[in-house]
């Protein structure tokens, strides 16, 4: 499937720009703060005629209870991440895509097309995508090894460490230090896993998702755990730090669209999601949020000087498929919060 067809974009601009009766019906999109450009909801509402409007989730856990209380009902698009939309699959929650709606679907790298949770894009579009990894400043501490660098950090370093707090990434840093699967539900195995973490607190400075990056910049933390696009941030106000994925290996963390089933607004909901698939409109998140997209017509504009400044946003498709993705683990979830739970009470 080729990314620049003619033919695609005319059909996804005539979707876009029709502005049909259908289209004018009040839409309801949840996502991410700065997840978006922030005029982006104002241009498809001018371009389209519709009157949607963007709310607001801090978490998937967030947004997936209200969804699930109200089964899916006051919401048109949500933004969450692959596993949360293969729940919503699951529950009957999420619609079955009309791929002749979304044209623009065929600026997405093959690979896109053919993630693990959701091969073909039956139920979800991939927004953005990337790896797990550690974030250093590389003038104060030696390039790390290993997971096991943060995990058991050496003395100068103890105390200067972070690691994310969210539930799947913590213990992903601990199943692949073991040599395990990131959707690993083996009993004996998570234990271990969290018998790691538990010992890794001890030398935390803080379990931190939002602002790890800027300790990296003061020099309150050295070495933290990250998702590749937060480290381009710190990455941005200094060049001393850097991007880095053991060799154990990284998660393959995927953002997705889900269109509801409940959605009333059903046109609208698949013009907005063939709006962001736009190239421009996609490249948009890769340049002003730093994170990758699954979008080739869109990283295809990336200039080369933002990927020579941010070296993880040039990394191929291909390299990223050969980490795990995160799936849902089922009732295992329940044992996931259990076990984090554990870990974060202990002394």
């Amino acid at each position: 499937m080729t990314s620049h067809s003619a033919a695609a974009r005319a059909l996804g601009a005539a979707l876009v720009l029709t502005g049909t009766p259908a289209l004018a019906q009040d839409l309801v999109i949840s996502n991410w703060d700065g997840y978006m450009a922030p005029d982006a909801i104002d241009n498809f509402n001018a371009q389209s005629g519709a009157s949607a409007e963007l709310v607001l989730h801090g978490t998937n856990e967030e947004i997936m209870g209200k969804l699930i209380a109200s089964n899916g009902v006051g919401y048109d698009v949500v933004f969450v991440s692959s596993p949360f939309a293969e729940v919503l699959n699951n529950l009957g929650l999420a619609e079955t895509l009309d791929p002749a709606k979304l044209p623009n679907m065929a600026n997405l790298y093959a690979e896109a097309m053919q993630l693990p949770h959701d091969p073909g894009n039956s139920f979800s579009v991939p927004y953005a995508w990337g790896t797990t990894g550690l974030c250093y400043r590389s003038d104060l501490v030696d390039s790390p090894s290993s997971w096991n660098d943060l995990l058991k950090p050496s003395e100068d370093v103890a105390g200067k460490t972070t690691m994310l707090a969210t539930d799947r990434w913590l213990l992903a840093a601990g199943q692949l230090a073991l040599g395990y699967s990131v959707n690993e539900t083996d009993a004996d195995k998570m234990a271990e896993v969290r018998d790691l973490l538990i010992d890794a607190k001890g030398t935390l400075l803080a379990y931190d998702d939002t602002t790890f990056y800027a300790k990296l910049v003061s020099g309150e933390a050295e070495l933290v755990q990250a998702w590749d696009g937060w480290c381009n941030y710190g990455i941005a106000e200094n060049a001393d730090i850097k991007y880095m994925i053991p060799p154990e290996g990284s998660d393959l963390w995927v953002d997705t669209m889900v269109i509801l089933n409940a959605s009333e607004n059903k046109d609208a909901a698949y013009a907005f999601v063939n709006y962001v698939l736009d190239a421009e409109n996609h490249r948009w998140a890769a340049e002003n949020i730093l994170y990758k997209v699954p979008n080739e017509a869109a990283m295809a504009g990336i200039g080369e000087d933002l990927i020579a400044s941010f070296p993880n946003m040039g990394m191929a498709p291909a390299d990223m498929l050969k980490f795990e993705q995160l799936r849902d683990v089922g009732a295992a979830q329940r044992d996931y919060s259990r076990l984090v739970s554990e870990i974060k009470a202990a002394n």
